[in-house]
This record gives C-alpha cells, structure tokens and sequence, in this order.
C-alpha cells in the first residue's frame, strides 16, 4: 500500500510528545515538551502538575511535530495516541485533544498501549536502518520508571501478540534508581545521575543480596490452586503445570541502601549534598563529584550493579527457556551506560542479538506510538470516540 503519514501523541506520565512516522519505519519528525524543571523541587512527579502542564504544551507541542515533519493537520493520514498505562488525568489530555482531532479532521484514530510503543521504538529504528530480517520470537525487556515487564512478542500477518512472562513485583528498576537518587540527596530524575556517578565507584563494595522470589505472585496462585482444584475434583482434569515466571522486585535493595546510610551514618553528608545542589539550577558532573564522598560513590556503583545484573540475569534465562531468536531491551532504563554493556557482552556469549533503542526514543516519545499504530492501521483497527483512558492498561 501506499506510504502512511501517523501523527503520534504522548502524554502518559510528564512529557508532552509528538511526532510524524512515515509507514512504521520512517521518523520524519519528533519533539517533546520536558516537565523535569517542574517536578524536580518535589523529587518525583506530582500528577495534577503534570496534567497542567500537558494542557499548556500540547498545542505548540503538536503544532511543532507538523511543522518540521512539512505536514498539515489535513495531509496526516491518521491520529495515534497513548490509551495506557499511566497517569489518569495525564493520558486524558492527550486522548482528549487526539479525538477532537480525529473528529474534526474525519481521520482514523488508534489506541496504542505505551508499553507496546516501546517495543516498536526499536523496530522503527531497525526498520530506518534497513534492518528488517529480525528473527522471531523476540523477548522484550521494557524497563523504565514505571514499568519493568518482559514479554514474548510475536509477528502476524497484520497484527502484533504478547505474552507476559515476568514483571516486578513491587518497585520498577527506574523506580528504585530515582528513590535511590533521592535517598542520597542526589535530585531527580536520578537514573541519568548514578548512571554517571557510578564509574567513580567501586561496584564491589557494598554486598546486596540477590532478591529471591520465592513464593508465586497472585495470578500464578491463582492458576496454581485452580490446577489442584481440577485435578483433585472428581472426574477433573489435571492441568499443565505452569509456565515459569522470571520476576522482578526492588524494595528490597531500596530498603538496603537505607540501611547502609543508617549504619554508616552518612545522613549529614547527604542532608549537606542536597543543599549544595538545590543551589545550582543545572548541576553538571563535576558538581556531583564535588559533593558526594567516596562512600556514596561506592554505593551507588554496587547498587547499579546490582539491579544491573539481576535485570540481564533474569531476562537472559527467561531467553534460554523460551528459545528465543532476539532480544530488545527497551524504555528509559535502556539509556543506562552499563545495562547496555552487559547486555551486548552477555548476550554475545548466548549468541543472541539485542537491540535498543536510541537515547531519544529510550524515554517517553511519541514516535513510538505512532511506529506501533501502523499495523493496527493497515488493519484498520480504528477506536470509536467513546474510548477512554485505561492507567493501568495490559499488554496482549
């Protein structure tokens, strides 16, 4: 068929997104409207600020990704926009604007799942660098502030599936980097920060335990007592057992990090770091360095090894008991210097290819939801105007 120009729009948590993608695999434009500046004095985001702040940025925001990608609101073939998972009153910004759109351009309109846009970040940038024999399945590991998921994604004649084979428990990985960060006055957003104070550390110093997943979540609770129930019932049937979980949880080495502070009463150092750069409006590294002691360096280098190495650890046994083809690591986390290392070195080693996104399209972009809403366009898979947000929306 002939190429599709989608307008994609973002606005699950706090960036205002939009972009124009040309057929799934061509970016022609991208712009995102930051809230950092807004949520920083408060060390994590506020979620009626963020809804105010979407409302302010989304017109310009829109108007700009027309602008540079040489469209108009009329020449675009389709709207895109995140339906899920995220900030209620943060996706009901871009939803509603996408449908006002929609309505008075007469153009087709898709819900996309966020979670489904980050995988579709790294087919569009494989699919722009002419990469398009990816070899399937692939197991996807979408990583961010919010969500730490793994999912088996397979390819359709015109449509794409996802089975969900692990997910954390309680804190996702870029959760536990931002309270971390904030834990040890080192401001927000935090992952970006222990990214780079990491390599001043030693990542051996500091001992955390693995943690140890040893009783099923509820679901699997669930399947598992309907499965005794089956077998046990007269003239049941016993079912298969189930399927392997790779699990992920964080609390536990956040609680960790307190604990070490506590014992080596390091409060005073920190109270004294959080002040100095309270006064520096963009604090480069050398003012970090300036402020943290080697403790604080030791720590924060063993705590990002140790989430570090549990996120491949788990995704790469949960590769070799699905047999799968490639890899994808993906979402905000998927930026960080030393998971993209391990990654490539201990992959290579399973002989199995992985692949991430830019930096720019590792965090919140609208590119990808307009990348994950070709397929459901060439399908024709539209929404009627009575759809709404959905903040804690599944991936199937």
């Amino acid at each position: 068929m002939s190429s599709a120009y989608i307008l994609g729009i973002e606005s699950s948590c706090d960036e205002t997104a939009a972009s124009v993608v040309r057929s799934g695999e061509e970016l022609i434009s991208n712009v995102v409207a930051s809230q950092i500046a807004t949520h920083q004095p408060y060390g994590g985001v506020v979620p009626e600020l963020a809804s105010r702040e979407h409302l302010r940025a989304i017109v310009p925001v829109i108007r700009q990704a027309l602008a540079e990608a040489g469209k108009t609101y009329e020449s675009i073939d389709a709207i895109a926009v995140t339906q899920g998972p995220g900030l209620a009153g943060a996706l009901l910004v871009g939803i509603s604007y996408a449908k006002a759109l929609a309505f008075a351009l007469d153009k087709p309109l898709i819900a996309v799942n966020h979670l489904e846009g980050h995988i579709h970040a790294v087919l569009l940038e494989e699919r722009q660098k002419g990469n398009h024999e990816l070899q399937f399945p692939v197991l996807a590991l979408v990583v961010s502030g919010g969500h730490t998921h793994l999912y088996l994604a397979k390819l359709h004649p015109e449509s794409w599936s996802y089975e969900n084979i692990g997910h954390t428990r309680d804190d996702a990985a870029g959760e536990a980097f931002d309270k971390v960060a904030k834990l040890l006055g080192l401001g927000y957003p935090g992952g970006p920060v222990i990214d780079r104070l990491s390599t001043h550390g030693d990542p051996k110093a500091v001992k955390f335990a693995t943690p140890q997943l040893k009783h099923p979540d509820r679901n699997t609770s669930k399947l598992n007592a309907h499965m005794d129930s089956s077998a046990d019932a007269p003239g049941g049937l016993a079912l298969a057992a189930a399927p392997p979980r790779f699990d992920f949880s964080y609390s536990g080495i956040k609680t960790a990090v307190l604990r070490h502070v506590e014992t080596h009463k390091l409060k005073d150092l920190i109270e004294s770091r959080r002040k100095v750069l309270a006064q520096i409006a963009k604090p480069k590294l050398e003012d970090y360095l300036a402020n943290t002691d080697k403790q604080t360096l030791d720590l924060v280098a063993s705590f990002q090894r140790s989430i570090v190495s549990d996120l491949v650890a788990k995704t790469l046994a949960a590769a070799r008991e699905h047999d799968v083809a490639t890899l994808f690591v993906t979402g905000g986390v998927a930026a960080n210097n030393e998971l993209r290392q391990t990654f490539e070195r201990e992959a290579a080693a399973d002989g199995l290819p992985v692949y991430f996104p830019s930096r720019p399209l590792s965090t919140d972009n609208a590119a990808m939801i307009a990348a994950a809403a070709y397929p459901k366009f060439v399908a024709k898979d539209f929404v009627a105007m009575e759809f709404s947000a959905e903040a804690g929306m599944a991936l199937k």
